[in-house]
Parts: C-alpha cells; structure tokens; sequence
C-alpha cells in the first residue's frame, strides 16, 4: 500500500510495476465499483502470476484490500487471508502472483484506475471461487470482524 507524500514533490513507484513477460503490453483501465457492507464473505481469489496489479483511486471513500498467500500447491490459502480497509489516499500495488479478492468499496461506489500488463491470454489472470466468511483489520491493527 502506498500513500502519497505530504510534501511537494514526486515520488516514484515504477519498479513495483512489475512484468514477467516481455511481450506482454501494459494496460491501463478504469473500474467502477459499488459498495458493499461489513461483514461480508470472500466471493472468490484472483491473482496475476506475470504481473503485478496497482489500483490507483479516483473517487473513493474506504476501501477493503483482501491478500492471502498461495497453499503451495498453486491456490489460495483462503483460511490465512487478512483484509485492511484502505482510504482514498492509498494506493495498492499487488505483486505478482498474489492472491487476492476484488475490490471491495466502503460507503460509497468507488472509481480507479488500474494498470497492469496483459497479453489477453488467460495468463493474465486465475479465478478461485469461494463463499468463506472475511476477517477485516482496521487501519490501527485492530481486528474488526471475525
């Protein structure tokens, strides 16, 4: 998760853009997302094994980012996931690989922009149904739901 720097200036983030086939072309895209509420259930895992995924808020109140690591065997290790609620000013950057839940928007439907690479092959991306219930970390640590 990134937050922008308080002071004047650029910050740069380009090498956690990351690009596991050369051919592949980088994509840039805009999501709408409507909100849903807590405690919700994990409807299913993605992940993007050549690629890493940053979503970048437009308009957006809180929002949910839900990670877990892989079982070993090449899928999600739901039981193990951890969600934080993340705020207008973050940005998250998922690496490579990582298994992780749609976006989820709190209060209000949300706007981002998403850039990753794509070949539009089904490299691009793994889907894992589910239907497990979602434990949420607030921004101080705290756990919210169980």
């Amino acid at each position: 998760m990134l937050t922008p720097p308080a002071d004047a200036g650029r910050s740069y983030y380009g090498d956690l853009i990351q690009n596991r086939r050369p051919e592949a072309r980088l994509d840039l895209s805009f999501a709408t997302v409507q909100p849903d509420s807590l405690p919700l259930k994990l409807r299913l895992f993605e992940r993007h094994a050549y690629s890493s995924q940053a979503f970048i808020p437009l308009d957006v109140a809180r929002y949910l980012v839900t990670v877990c690591p892989d079982n070993g065997r090449g899928q999600p290790a739901p039981s193990q996931a951890v969600s934080f609620i993340a705020n207008a000013a973050q940005t998250v950057i998922y690496a490579p690989g990582t298994w992780h839940h749609p976006m989820v928007t709190l209060d209000r439907p949300g706007r981002f922009a998403v850039v990753m690479w794509a070949m539009g092959d089904a490299g691009d991306e793994e889907l894992v149904p589910l239907d497990l219930p979602c434990k949420v970390v607030d921004p101080s640590g705290d756990l919210l739901t169980d």
